[in-house]
């Protein structure tokens, strides 16, 4: 298999983005392992395909470094709009995508014809425990819930942005044993579908340090359904306000959750080279 790509990145999550209006890929999660692959193959968090959509403008796939498919992803769906309109499959800058978490709506913000930003209505947040989903909790919400983890317990709180976030609230970051927290909060029995799991530090109403232990892809620079999620769980705990920043290993977002009870997140989406690859496959 030989297909051309582009390399995007958005706050330090990088994806290998494939059109596949014009490039004829198959075995989709096998791809993905080898693509992402950091030592013998491109090198990413993800692999993203733009397809035909029978619903929306356009159809987003997303597959992690392990070969699972991802519902969602938020730095993604960024780079996934500013690469269509790049490459001149669009020339509107607001469009419709169909992601595994519905329909989604990117808006590309330019100055001067160059895009600066995309800021994406990301839908609604889900909290009823049982579509998250969390185990144990029936329909009701989980908000600063305890959950032991390797003989500590912490205060979860619970959200799906299409995908299942757990986000849990720390006085500081600086010692977080992240590598070994998070893949056992991914496979925690709480979380039968796994899950992707926020740290969180507050450092004012309006401006939050998050790190990331993402399913399927361990840790990354950033999160952008993480960051909507942490967003919504600060509101939910009375921390912050409902539009604050977001800084991630990676960049910086900004997320708010609207009057609509929408989310809507900001931020930035960089190609940083394109090539051609072939598979061994």
């Amino acid at each position: 298999m030989h297909f051309a790509f582009t390399k995007w990145q958005g706050c330090g999550n990088d994806f290998v983005l494939a059109d596949c209006f014009q490039e004829k890929i198959d075995n989709y999660a096998v791809l993905a392992k080898e693509v992402c692959d950091r030592h013998y193959g491109i090198g990413a968090d993800g692999l993203i395909l733009i397809l035909p959509s029978e619903k929306a403008d356009f159809r987003m796939r997303i597959f992690n470094t392990d070969g699972s498919e991802a519902e969602m992803c938020g730095n993604g769906i960024r780079c996934f709009a500013r690469c269509v309109y790049e490459k001149k499959l669009t020339e509107k800058t607001e469009f419709t995508v169909e992601t595994g978490a519905g329909i989604l709506v990117p808006h590309l913000e330019l100055a001067n014809g160059r895009v600066q930003g995309v800021r994406v209505d990301m839908g609604e947040p889900v909290l009823e425990a049982g579509r998250i989903p969390v185990a144990g909790f029936g329909p009701q919400r989980v908000i600063d819930e305890p959950i032991e983890v390797l003989g500590t317990t912490y205060r979860m709180t619970c959200v799906s942005m299409g995908n299942p976030h757990c986000v849990v609230f720390v006085k500081s970051l600086a010692a977080l044993p992240l590598e070994t927290l998070g893949p056992v909060f991914e496979c925690h029995e709480r979380f039968p579908r796994k899950v992707n799991t926020e740290f969180v530090e507050i450092r004012d109403r309006s401006h939050l340090r998050m790190r990331v232990w993402e399913r399927g892809a361990a840790v990354t620079l950033a999160c952008g359904t993480g960051s909507c999620a942490t967003l919504v769980a600060a509101v939910l705990n009375g921390l912050t306000e409902r539009r604050a920043e977001i800084v991630l290993d990676g960049g910086k977002l900004v997320v708010e959750w609207a009057d609509n009870n929408h989310i809507y997140m900001t931020g930035p989406a960089e190609q940083t080279f394109s090539g051609t690859f072939s598979s061994r496959l």
